[in-house]
């Protein structure tokens, strides 16, 4: 016998959580469809040469890399951004711009598991290709409020900040050369602190005023309106630029939009990946502070040149499912307490299958989800498992005269004609 184990790092999913699941997706779906964003996908496998293209530092040492059996030097998908990037260069031709975009699936990546993370899991992005303006900017971060919105999260934050004023300051300390270590540096302050990170930066830069003057930028909008980090961090970079303009843009946006009390301006955000070139982002959930960032992403508009000559500025974000689940699971969300497999459960007497096909027929065209039972023989005993194993809550049944149905949560019997409608009642949403 072969052991069913699982490798560290990757899960089975059972029933119980994969229904939440595509309740979110979902969820996610008609939000993105209701911005006329189109679902794309690419394969999991890629060249190793198109991932790494601008990776870059921890997430080269993370994927999963191999020849395959045509001895070509291959890898799986890290992240959906990249892959789409490489998407963008091949069908340009044929979908045209500005482009937007979502893809939900599973992505790898050779990291060390922790609570609400795999080495397997399941983003959610979506983005905008075409276009370098405000406007695309505001879009995203408008989907994203609309996305916790629907999922019915109440306390979130979305942290933003911009790589280019951040570039602009790091330029006014001559230190461009070490841009990306300090960046990665800087993506750490959650997860090791402030003086770690401090300690982290003197040994980059040579130079402990260097380090105490990046903190001080990374840590300026602590107790400050969006408006005056904003003035704050323009003052620290030299003065009034694009970046600091583009973002008093999109502030602007957000309070037309009413969602502008949703949003802070926190220049700790750099995100680790080196691909970003603009306003960056990362979504905290209040209660739940130490899980970490459940969306993030930014601009991104040199990525697609790695692929092709034609200019593809690009802005879009990311949602970690998995660990949105987690968040939701300890969070108490009634999106998860409903795993159901069915609303009935229609179980065949002797010489009543085709009848029995008939009813569950009628009852899926009100809305309702049937599961057949397909065993007529069996016992009621394990009916009854059947029923509960799938969390069932109504199970209907035949007779010489008709059919019945009981609710099994409340072993209470449904009598008469309106038997149905208090099913549909309770179950279609």
């Amino acid at each position: 016998m072969i052991d069913p184990v699982v490798l560290k790092g990757f899960r089975d999913s059972l029933p119980k959580d994969e229904i939440p699941k595509k309740k979110i997706i979902r969820k996610l779906e008609d939000v993105f469809s209701s911005y006329g964003f189109a679902p794309i996908d690419t394969p999991v496998l890629e060249y190793t040469e198109v991932l790494l293209g601008k990776g870059g530092g921890e997430t080269d040492k993370q994927i999963f890399r191999f020849k395959d059996n045509g001895g070509r030097d291959v890898a799986m998908r890290f992240d959906l951004t990249v892959p789409f990037a490489r998407f963008m260069a091949a069908h340009h031709s044929e979908i045209g711009v500005p482009f937007r975009r979502y893809h939900i699936s599973k992505v790898w990546r050779g990291e060390n598991p922790q609570k609400g993370r795999y080495r397997e899991f399941m983003q959610c992005d979506f983005d905008i290709v075409g276009a370098d303006n405000a406007l695309s900017d505001t879009e995203i971060l408008s989907m994203m409020h609309a996305s916790f919105a629907a999922l019915g999260i109440e306390r979130y934050r979305f942290h933003v900040s911009h790589r280019g004023l951040f570039s602009l300051f790091l330029s006014r300390l001559s230190l461009e050369d070490k841009q990306i270590d300090i960046l990665r540096t800087v993506d750490k302050l959650r997860k090791i602190g402030e003086e770690e990170v401090k300690k982290l930066l003197c040994e980059i830069t040579g130079s402990a005023e260097n380090a105490e003057s990046i903190v001080s930028y990374i840590t300026a909008g602590e107790g400050k309106t969006f408006i005056e980090t904003l003035e704050t961090l323009e003052k620290l970079s030299g003065g009034e630029s694009e970046h600091s303009a583009r973002m008093r843009e999109i502030y602007t946006n957000l309070e037309k939009l009413g969602i502008a009390d949703c949003f802070e301006f926190d220049p700790s955000i750099t995100r680790g990946l080196d691909y970003y070139t603009g306003i960056v982002y990362e979504t905290f959930l209040t209660d739940l502070p130490a899980i970490g960032s459940v969306c993030s992403g930014g601009r991104y508009n040199d990525l697609a040149s790695l692929y092709m000559k034609e200019k593809t500025p690009g802005v879009g974000a990311s949602i970690g499912l998995d660990r949105l689940l987690a968040a939701l699971e300890e969070l108490g969300s009634p999106l998860l307490s409903d795993t159901a497999v069915a609303d009935v459960l229609v179980v065949p007497s002797e010489r009543k299958e085709t009848e029995a096909m008939m009813v569950s027929s009628s009852l899926r065209a009100k809305g309702l989800r049937v599961s057949v039972y397909l065993l007529p023989d069996a016992k009621m005993k394990k009916i009854y498992q059947a029923a509960e194993s799938g969390e069932i809550p109504y199970l209907l049944t035949f007779s010489e005269t008709g059919f019945a149905i009981k609710d099994l949560r409340t072993r209470e019997a449904l009598q008469g004609d309106e038997a149905i409608e208090t099913v549909v009642k309770d179950r279609v949403h």
